[in-house]
């Protein structure tokens, strides 16, 4: 039987010659024409932006002469005719103003009646300069003459009479000669000082197309605020009456515009509209406004001054209100003091980059705006300020309660810090007892003098929309004539500037149901960061402010933070305007501290009262004790009322005969002291030490 083998292995290559396969290179590409090489270069070259570049400059210098030379020859014309008065009647009647059409028509008749008798004297101009030159040269030659006789008879010799005369006519000749070395350089120079000239004309007033312009003027990087700049941007905002009347206006409605001043970091300047175009025409079109001019839309503003048919623009400087403004003269001067009646609080700066100072006498205040845009800061700066008057006195409640108003902690009578109702609750209270206050002063004798009392409510809309009742059934939020806040605000903003009991609220993101409109309109400062809405914005300042250009729904989000439209005879506002905007300082936490640390060491030994307790059983000998606190005296009236912010309902009718009843006989009865009943510190630490020590001894017993 035979086997199949399988062979594992491959049988080896049998040797033999090794043939190898030679590859050809491939054969080179064909060299291109030189025509086509020719015409990549060329391209290359004309494509090249520095060739570009040289070509726009060599045609625009080239253009500059034209222009130039067409400015110069318009300035000619205008001065020999009467274009410019024809040009200016034209405007005027286009602008719809037919009282100013008839004086340029006027003027250009006097122009007319000047020239003609002008052109009449030339008539007989020739014969009156041929006797003149005769007069003179006889009159000359004269004098000479008399001249040469006064020498000679002074040196005694005849030959000088004709010494002068012949100095003269030396003198002539060297005129001449100079003349003939000059006149030939002069007249080869001349043409081209001539194109100098012009180019000098044609450059300053950028007389060449737009392509031909630098790129940073092309692209309106930096680009200055020309006439022909604002009328252009009039022209072309898609206004058809007032691009009709631009066209129809001699001058191309230069005459629309007034000077352009520098304001700040910008420029300003008022525009007379035509007749048959609205300002609100132009306030509606703010965006397109300014991207006419190359600006960004929160760089114009458009604002309605007195006179009829104008409007105001303010235009800023390319990426000017991006930087920041510097910090407060509160952190930088440290010797500076408030006066609550005459002196201003240093707020920031207006878009002109002036100070911007509020005067806070006697007048309600209300900031609004949206949420982390700097409302409490703006809000806390007015009180740093004035905390350095140590006459004023501060009740505070911050319904956000996250230590915003903390550095007011020994400055401040009362500090309510936290976003609950129960604290809602307090800080109604607190308004409560203002308006108590408020009445007190209202019937105290005429002439009485009462400190300032500055009430503030930071985050005012939780206190409004707060849905708890009271025991009488009475909501503590709400707008209605049973709302204890709503009511308690409503009799402050009546009454209160009288005796100086003041309300400050800062609230956000305003509706008619958060900040109702009674509550607004009481306000005598109305000031609103970045808004959401015109409505808004509405509300926030009134529809006077908003029609007259304030805009707080134009500034943008997150970028103008501190950016406040104020409303407000307190600040000083541009004749005609109605609001103002103002860049404010801000104040962080730490320069906020210092601030108040200042203002503490003007006062002596204030004792904040934190919270208002209620509904538990009261020890009035240690709360009286604890509302003197480490002041040495206080006033009685100043007693009572601070034990009515403690507690309501326990001291809230409390009266003088009340309290002298609880002091009776412990030692620490009211005395006078500069004419005025007060109780002493010291008294009432030895009536608590002598009844703790009393007690212990029963007990012990």
């Amino acid at each position: 039987m035979s086997e199949n083998v399988v062979h594992l292995h491959k049988d080896a290559i049998p040797a033999g010659p090794t043939v190898l396969t030679v590859v050809p290179e491939p054969a080179p590409a064909a060299p291109l024409p030189l025509w086509v090489r020719s015409g990549r270069a060329v391209k290359h070259a004309v494509t090249h932006d520095r060739t570009k570049t040289t070509a726009r400059a060599v045609a625009r210098h080239g253009l500059y002469v034209m222009g130039g030379a067409r400015i110069v020859g318009r300035r000619a014309w205008d001065g020999r005719t009467a274009a410019r008065y024809e040009r200016y009647m034209r405007t005027a009647e286009a602008a719809g103003n037919m009282e100013l059409a008839a004086e340029w028509e006027e003027r250009g008749q006097r122009y007319r009646e000047a020239r003609h008798r002008r052109r009449m004297d030339l008539l007989t101009s020739p014969i009156d300069a041929a006797k003149g030159v005769a007069a003179g040269a006889g009159m000359s030659m004269g004098g000479l003459v008399a001249l040469g006789i006064v020498m000679a008879i002074a040196t005694k010799d005849a030959r000088d009479v004709v010494t002068p005369l012949m100095a003269t006519v030396e003198f002539i000749n060297l005129l001449i000669t100079i003349v003939q070395v000059v006149w030939g350089p002069l007249v080869a120079l001349g043409p081209f000082l001539a194109l100098l000239a012009l180019w000098a004309v044609g450059s300053k007033q950028q007389a060449a197309p737009q392509w031909a312009l630098p790129a940073n003027v092309r692209n309106g990087e930096g680009e200055p605020i020309t006439p022909s700049i604002v009328v252009k941007a009039l022209r072309d905002l898609g206004v058809p009456a007032l691009a009709k009347a631009i066209k129809d206006m001699g001058d191309a409605g230069a005459s629309m515009l007034g000077p352009i001043r520098i304001a700040g970091c910008g420029v300003e300047v008022d525009v007379t509209l035509p007749s048959g175009v609205a300002t609100n025409e132009v306030q509606a079109k703010r965006r397109k406004l300014a991207e006419n001019l190359t600006r960004h839309e929160h760089e114009v503003f458009i604002m309605i001054p007195l006179a009829a048919r104008t409007v105001r623009l303010w235009i800023a400087d390319s990426g000017a209100l991006d930087e920041p403004i510097g910090p407060s003269p509160l952190v930088t001067d440290q010797t500076m003091t408030a006066n609550y009646k005459t002196g201003r609080a240093p707020w920031g700066q207006d878009l002109r980059g002036d100070a911007a100072a509020l005067s806070l006498y006697q007048r309600h205040l209300l900031i609004t705006g949206l949420s982390n845009q700097g409302k409490t800061a703006a809000l806390r700066s007015l009180a740093l300020w004035l905390a350095l008057d140590k006459s004023v006195m501060f009740w505070i409640g911050d319904l956000k309660g996250i230590g915003d108003w903390k550095m007011f902690n020994g400055i401040a009578d009362v500090l309510i810090e936290g976003p609950t109702d129960d604290h809602v609750i307090q800080v109604t209270e607190m308004v409560e007892n203002a308006v108590e206050e408020m009445n007190r002063r209202l019937l105290a004798p005429s002439g009485t003098v009462f400190p300032p009392l500055i009430v503030i409510v930071d985050e005012a809309q939780v206190a409004f929309m707060c849905p708890v009742k009271d025991d009488e059934k009475r909501p503590y939020g709400g707008s209605s004539s049973t709302s204890r806040y709503f009511m308690a605000v409503r009799k402050i903003h009546n009454q209160g500037r009288a005796v100086d009991v003041l309300l400050w609220e800062g609230t956000q993101d305003p509706t008619d149901q958060n900040l109702p409109k009674l509550v607004r309109e009481g306000a005598h400062t109305r000031a609103s960061l970045v808004l959401g809405t015109e409505s808004q914005a509405r509300m926030a300042l009134g529809d006077k402010a908003v029609n007259g250009g304030a805009a707080p729904h134009l500034l943008r989000q997150g970028l103008d933070k501190g950016t406040l439209v104020v409303a407000s005879d307190g600040i000083e506002i541009p004749k005609g305007q109605t609001s103002i905007t103002v860049r404010t300082h801000f104040i962080d936490d730490d320069p906020a501290a210092e601030v108040a640390a200042r203002a503490k060491a003007l006062r002596d030994g204030v004792t904040t009262l934190r919270a208002i307790e209620r509904g538990e059983e009261r020890d009035p000998l240690a709360d009286i004790a604890s509302v003197v606190g480490n002041a040495a005296r206080v006033r009685t009236q100043d007693v009572i009322k601070r034990l009515a912010l403690l507690n309501e309902d326990a001291y809230g009718k409390w009266s003088f005969t009340d309290l002298t009843r609880v002091l009776d006989g412990t030692g620490a009865e009211p005395y006078k002291s500069d004419g005025v009943m007060v109780i002493g510190r010291d008294r009432l630490a030895r009536a608590l030490t002598n009844r703790d020590g009393d007690g212990s001894a029963s007990a012990s017993e």
